[in-house]
């Protein structure tokens, strides 16, 4: 049996769920919290297999809740079911230890199928969030490719970003122009770029520079 604690702070809610969870023959709710609180004192009493948690709580709210039971009871997964879609949230949600992020505009199956894959160690996420993580993920990598460059490499990209010419960058930065090219060779090595031009986009998609100075 998948043991499961219910944390809302709404009671139609926790009770439409109980009833769901109790049609399955595989899972038992082991009880109900209204906030985070009560769901942290109820997971170190009685270390449920699978805690489905809303985020946007009074008192202690979801985050706090899901740091905490991931503390106190490392085995127990949790799966974020809320309403709440954006990035903030959903990223600090996994980056805590979510296993899952389901909203609750999905259906009864994959509420039901995310406890089953929660149980299992698997992860589910809604289709509609899934691309974000994604993209977070090459945001974070590309980001460490930034940390690769020295701070001399960043200034050079940047102003590349800008648009700035080898002469205009020696010039601001108060180095030669071969200094400049050698940053610059650098600079496309590292992070695995053609040209100088590709730098300029990289750079505007690493946010460096906003588009808009970019274009003055």
């Amino acid at each position: 049996m998948i043991r499961v604690l219910i944390v809302d702070d709404h009671t139609v809610v926790r009770q439409g769920l109980r009833f769901l969870m109790q049609q399955e023959a595989d899972i038992e709710v082991i009880g109900e919290a209204v906030d985070g609180s009560q769901a942290i004192d109820m997971v170190r009493n009685e270390v449920p297999a699978v805690v489905l948690l809303d985020l946007l709580m009074p008192y202690t709210d979801g985050l706090t809740a899901l740091r905490e039971i991931k503390r106190i009871s490392p085995a127990t997964q949790v799966v974020i079911l809320t309403s709440h879609q954006g990035d903030d949230h959903l990223f600090e949600a996994i980056k805590a230890g979510a296993v899952s992020y389901v909203l609750k505009t999905a259906g009864v199956a994959a509420v039901v199928e995310s406890v089953r894959a929660a149980a299992r160690g698997e992860s589910m996420l809604d289709p509609s969030v899934a691309a974000r993580v994604l993209q977070e993920i090459r945001r974070s990598r590309d980001r460490e490719q930034v940390d690769q460059l020295s701070p001399r490499e960043v200034d050079v990209l940047t102003a590349l970003a800008r648009g700035r010419s080898n002469k205009e960058i020696a010039k601001d930065l108060s180095i030669g122009e071969e200094t400049v090219k050698t940053h610059v060779s650098n600079i496309l090595s590292k992070l695995h770029l053609a040209d100088r031009t590709q730098a300029a986009i990289y750079g505007l998609q690493q946010r460096l520079v906003r588009l808009d100075d970019a274009l003055e």
